[in-house]
């Protein structure tokens, strides 16, 4: 069974840093991603990595700030969160895929619980 668990989520102040883990069980896949939903928003890509090479994409809003990364002998993909705004506030998913689409396509196939993250200001 595939499962996408984060962890890493809290209530920071900005300025602040926080890394989102997304540990995957059962396999491994081509594509992760990270994805946000604020309250009364769409969800939004945030950041996207593929698994070989390491390539990696991210979302004008965040480029600068958020590192995207994974750990192959851990099957996990980190998303390091620093100089966090307000704005950044939301519902942090992650999201897996075998498909080789462009990272910021959110058509996925697995996605995670969901982790919250709250900036104050």
């Amino acid at each position: 069974q595939v499962q996408l668990v984060e962890s890493g989520g809290g209530l920071v102040q900005a300025g602040d840093s926080l890394r989102l883990s997304c540990a995957a069980s059962g396999r491994t896949f081509s594509r992760y991603a990270w994805f946000r939903q604020a309250p009364g928003k769409e969800r939004e890509f945030v950041a996207g990595i593929r698994w070989t090479g390491g390539t990696t994409f991210y979302a004008h809003s965040v480029k600068g700030r958020f590192t995207i990364s994974r750990d192959n002998a851990k099957n996990t993909v980190y998303l390091q969160m620093n100089s966090l705004k307000p704005e950044d506030t939301a519902t942090y998913y992650c999201a897996a895929r075998y498909r080789l689409r462009p990272l910021e396509n959110p058509d996925y196939d697995y996605w995670g619980q969901g982790t919250q993250v709250t900036v104050s200001s």
